[in-house]
């Protein structure tokens, strides 16, 4: 199992810091370095920043959004950052949110998982550098109806190959991430209530001929280093009542759902009744600790090392951790604890 780093998004008044955590994940061997972007930050540009400050670590998009960009302008996009990193551009993909997707972009939140599989076919043709052309039921390439003529991509990226990554929640979407995607991002993962997830990518990847091997499992964790991981639990509040209470309408909150997979479908309800009445210390005050603890790294070295065990036995490749806004001192010591308690664990690769 490998360490990554989620820097989050960009512009939130700690980017200084961020930059720096980065280069320090660099130095400590961290296999990657993520960036997000909703309606604030673009992740591009991020990542091309910290490319430029940095020496061996991958950049990663966590995520693209789908809706934000045309999949010819996706992949000359990845074709731009692998070549100015020298081959460490990884690339994840998403379909955000039908808030953001209608309301940000413009573009109607429909068909999603057939839109991302064209959107994909799409970026895979055209980082092969072949002619352009394609027919689908969302996207059709060169139009039928116009001057317009099928193009190859002009720059040579630095492999012949980019990973791509998807960011998936649901049953569905988790199966076609095993099936056309080479490693998937995953929030509110956890060792106890995984198996279902990891099955419907392991049923992808049998759709498609192929094993779990040499597929990237990829979940991001808070990280909160200290004594009283009950404490620390408080810490990820913020973080996990938006997500489980706000990030979506109250028909459609994947994470909710998620929670509620998890067998915290009483809680996760009450979650959003309070977030979406804006009582957002009561929504975070109804999060389970236990659910907080579940999909968090917590406590001391020696319990994230315990917690670090169980996520590779899981199946875990590579593990993101998020200092969540920490300052710059407590950010670089939780980094390297993480890497003390990856030895610690004996899982590491």
């Amino acid at each position: 199992m490998r360490l990554g780093l989620n820097l989050g998004y960009w512009g939130a008044g700690n980017d200084a810091a961020n930059l720096e955590l980065a280069k320090e994940a660099d130095k400590l061997g961290f296999s990657v370095a993520w960036a997000a972007e909703a309606y604030g930050s673009d992740a591009p540009t991020v990542l091309s920043w910290i490319a430029a400050h940095t020496e061996r670590i991958d950049v990663g998009s966590a995520i693209l959004q789908i809706p934000a960009r045309t999949p010819a302008m996706a992949a000359m996009t990845a074709a731009t950052l692998d070549t100015l990193s020298g081959g460490r551009f990884r690339m994840g993909l998403g379909v955000s949110g039908p808030q953001v997707s209608e309301g940000w972009h413009g573009v109607r939140f429909d068909k999603p998982l057939a839109r991302t599989r064209e959107y994909v076919d799409i970026v895979r043709l055209a980082l092969r550098r072949e002619k352009l052309r394609y027919e689908g039921k969302h996207y059709t390439l060169p139009l039928p109806d116009g001057p317009g003529k099928a193009l190859s991509l002009t720059v040579h990226p630095v492999r012949e190959e980019i990973p791509i990554y998807l960011a998936s929640v649901g049953p569905k979407n988790l199966e076609l991430t095993g099936e056309i995607a080479d490693g998937w991002l995953a929030l509110f993962f956890s060792p106890e209530y995984s198996m279902d997830s990891l099955a419907a990518v392991k049923a992808g990847r049998e759709k498609a001929g192929k094993t779990l091997e040499g597929f990237d499992i990829v979940p991001t964790m808070p990280m909160f280093v200290g004594e009283d991981w009950r404490a620390l639990a408080d810490n990820v509040r913020p973080y996990a009542a938006l997500y489980v209470g706000g990030m979506g309408s109250r028909k459609q909150n994947f994470y909710n759902d998620l929670a509620s997979r998890m067998g915290f479908e009483a809680e996760a309800a009450e979650v959003q009744d309070k977030y979406l009445a804006r009582d957002y210390t009561g929504a975070m005050a109804a999060l389970p600790v236990e659910f907080l603890d579940a999909t968090s790294l917590l406590g001391t070295k020696e319990r994230i090392a315990e917690k670090m065990q169980a996520l590779a036995e899981a199946g875990v490749t590579t593990l993101t951790v998020t200092p969540m806004l920490q300052d710059l001192e407590q950010g670089v010591a939780g980094l390297r604890t993480a890497v003390e308690a990856l030895d610690l664990a004996g899982v590491g690769s």
